[in-house]
């Protein structure tokens, strides 16, 4: 993955754009945005997705019907937590309270509940709207938080801290993709959402320089992970009035196409 020479000027105009993240099925804003100010747009998941099966889960001790109430972030978790339940043969009750991330992630409970007759509690889209549902149920349920390896420490340090009665299970692992074949190849922008997305960066490109390359990263930890590694982040999200990556990729496109508008008016 090979960036161009530097400039001076931080905000360039963009005319390509790649998405650390499988292409996804059907409409995705991302391609309405490459449709919108034709500029051109790839998927490409850096991170791998391995599940752990039932013999390995049993070794962690975890029951799960011993729990009332589960939590869940991402899609991911909903899925690999439903193939562990279908692998061990365990059947949720009806009483089973789930608690979600966002109201997205928890109406794709209906992929593998009866989500109208479950109980069902979502944050606002962000890591702190959940824990304030969480904190109006914390004396009355015993939780499970399904993760992965490695998993994001806001949740469950929030709930060690609060004192809440829980337990972590690791039902998956995110591993570092192969992008050997982006070698030679030159994105505008590249978009990241978490930091394994990053570690997969320097691990298949330990010489990576940023230059002329615009970052763009979502939520507070890729963030940290993107200026940990000495890198400039040029867009990121959420952000008061731009609460989704795409609006705030939107947002930048507009500024430099205009300075390019106005540049060549001069």
């Amino acid at each position: 993955m090979q960036p161009e020479a530097s400039s001076d000027a931080p905000l360039r105009p963009v005319k390509s754009i790649l998405i650390s993240q499988p292409k996804p099925e059907g409409k995705s804003p991302y391609l309405d945005l490459a449709e919108r100010y034709g500029i051109k747009v790839d998927f490409r998941p850096f991170i791998q997705v391995e599940p752990i099966d039932g013999k390995t889960f049993r070794k962690s001790k975890v029951n799960i019907p011993d729990y009332s109430a589960i939590i869940f972030n991402s899609r991911n978790a909903i899925d690999h937590f439903f193939r562990l339940c279908g692998e061990l043969r365990v059947t949720m009750s009806a009483e089973t309270k789930y608690f979600c991330i966002s109201e997205a992630i928890a109406l794709y409970l209906q992929k593998h509940i009866q989500y109208r007759k479950r109980k069902v509690f979502f944050g606002k889209g962000r890591t702190k709207g959940l824990l304030d549902v969480l904190m109006k149920h914390k004396d009355k349920e015993k939780f499970l938080f399904p993760c992965s390896e490695p998993r994001k420490p806001e949740i469950p340090d929030f709930l060690k801290e609060k004192g809440f009665n829980f337990a972590e299970a690791t039902i998956y692992r995110t591993v570092t993709a192969d992008l050997s074949d982006l070698e030679d190849i030159f994105y505008d922008m590249i978009v990241f959402f978490s930091p394994s997305g990053i570690k997969s960066l320097y691990v298949n490109f330990p010489d990576f320089k940023q230059l002329e390359t615009r970052l763009a990263g979502f939520g507070l930890a890729t963030k940290q992970s993107i200026e940990e590694h000495g890198l400039r982040i040029d867009v990121e999200a959420p952000q008061p009035g731009l609460p989704s990556m795409t609006m705030a990729i939107e947002a930048y496109i507009k500024q430099a196409n205009k300075r390019k508008s106005s540049k060549k008016g001069a």
